[in-house]
Order: C-alpha cells, then sequence, then structure tokens
C-alpha cells in the first residue's frame, strides 16, 4: 500500500527508539531496585508500568504499520483497538495514581502520566474511523500519537530514574 511506504523510515526510526528505550528501563529498574514494599510496588503501578505499556505500544503500532497490507481497513481497526485499550488503560492509571501512597503527585505528573497518554490513545481512535476516507489525515494522526507515546516514555523513564537515584536515594541516607 503506497501510504504506508512513505511512512517506511519513521515507524523504522520510532520503533527501534521505542524497543532500546524499554531495554533501557529494565536495566535501570534493575540496577536500582532494592527489595520493593508494598508502597513501593503501588508506585510502579501507577508511575513504572505505564512507562513500558506506552513504550511497547509505540513498538506495537510501528511494527503493525510496516507489514504490507493490503488495504488500510485491517491495520486501522487494529491500531483502533489499540487507541481503545490504550485510553481504557490510562483511566485505570489515572485511578492507581489517585490512590498511591508513595509519592505526592505534582501537576507536571497529571500532565505526562495522564494527560498526555489519554490524547495520544485518542487520537488513534478518530484516525482508525478516518483511515478508509482520509487515510493521509489519519496516518498523520497515528504518527502523532506515536511520538507522543515515546517522549512520554522517554520523560517518564528519566523522571523515575531521576526520582530514585537523588530523592529515594538521599532520604535512604538522611534516616541512616
Amino acid at each position: 500500500m503506497p501510504e504506508l511506504v512513505e511512512w517506511d523510515s519513521f515507524y523504522v526510526i520510532v520503533g527501534s527508539a521505542a524497543g532500546a528505550l524499554i531495554g533501557l528501563q529494565f536495566v535501570v529498574i534493575t540496577l536500582i531496585a532494592q527489595k520493593p514494599t508494598s508502597p513501593a510496588l503501588e508506585g510502579g503501578a501507577a508511575f513504572g508500568t505505564p512507562t513500558i505499556v506506552h513504550l511497547g505500544t509505540v513498538l506495537l503500532l510501528s511494527a503493525l504499520l510496516r507489514a504490507p497490507w493490503p488495504t488500510i481497513t485491517f491495520v486501522a481497526a487494529l491500531w483502533g483497538v489499540i487507541g481503545f485499550s490504550g485510553t481504557i488503560y490510562a483511566m485505570i492509571v489515572i485511578r492507581r495514581m489517585r490512590v498511591q501512597s508513595v509519592y505526592q503527585t505534582q501537576f507536571e505528573d497529571w500532565v505526562f502520566h495522564a494527560l498526555l497518554p489519554i490524547a495520544a490513545y485518542a487520537t488513534l481512535l478518530p484516525s482508525a474511523f478516518g483511515a478508509p476516507s482520509v487515510t493521509r489525515v489519519a496516518l498523520f494522526g497515528v504518527g502523532g500519537a506515536a511520538l507522543l507515546l515515546l517522549f512520554v516514555g522517554i520523560h517518564n523513564a528519566w523522571d523515575s530514574v531521576v526520582y530514585h537515584v537523588f530523592v529515594k536515594d538521599r532520604d535512604r541516607n538522611e534516616r541512616r
């Protein structure tokens, strides 16, 4: 399908970046992990796991859009399901953020862990419905959503590392 061929390099770059960042996130978590307490697991479900889910979504979208589909309809349905599922998951993350007690959320946390992921996943839905009639525009919607999720993942991974290295270590050292 010629419309997808034009996006070939974009999804190779974005998908590779997402895959590499997923690997790095696993390495970082392994390096900074102590025996987690129950509240730490609660915080991980609200802040750590969604980062991997968002980066995994970028990787999945990149793989789907690199496949040689005969028409846009089937792949559009798949990215619509991803958009719907991601929106539901983002709502679950919001609930987890509200009930966790290990960290006091700030405005920036709500933007990068709630608002922007919902915007990205929600963009996939109208793009899926519009794909058969306005394919070119729909593909820009998917590309924008993938790029937004990639940048959200980068921000959230960095934020998590900085928190664990500078804030938690400082708190641990002050208690000694």
